[in-house]
């Protein structure tokens, strides 16, 4: 089975956390689903230098990488893979939609509303018990 290295970023701004939704994809089930956003580590590269590659590449966003958050193992019919997130500051709640459907900055109180992607739900739960 295939597995693959992937970083995410909490990426907060006045309070608010950004919350991505998937486009459609190869895999039906985590097409439409909410995520932190992020992407695939290159050979080479840091988690931290990856992270904030595919930000720039997928938002034209430029963040502040302020820490390690939690790491995550997940088991997806097709593949498996290990989710490296981190906590970040947004400069700016400004960025453009490359390659997501949707997007939503909200409270923390209010991140249990959406459908997220099975791999992010453990992130979700972390950030739910501060």
């Amino acid at each position: 089975m295939k597995h693959i290295e992937v970083v995410a970023g909490v990426i907060e701004h006045d309070g608010k956390i950004l919350c991505m939704e998937r486009d459609q994809g190869k895999y039906d089930y985590v097409s439409f689903k909410w995520e932190f956003p992020g992407g695939k580590i290159e050979e080479g590269e840091t988690k931290e230098e990856a992270l904030k590659r595919e930000l720039r590449e997928e938002m034209e966003m430029d963040v502040d990488i302020t820490g390690h958050f939690l790491d995550v193992y997940h088991e997806y019919p097709d593949f498996t893979m290990n989710m490296y997130s981190f906590r970040c500051k947004a400069k700016s709640k400004e960025f453009k939609m490359n390659v997501h459907h949707d997007f939503k900055w909200l409270d923390v109180n209010e991140l249990e509303t959406l459908d997220w992607a099975p791999a992010d739900v453990p992130i979700v739960k972390k950030i739910l018990e501060k």
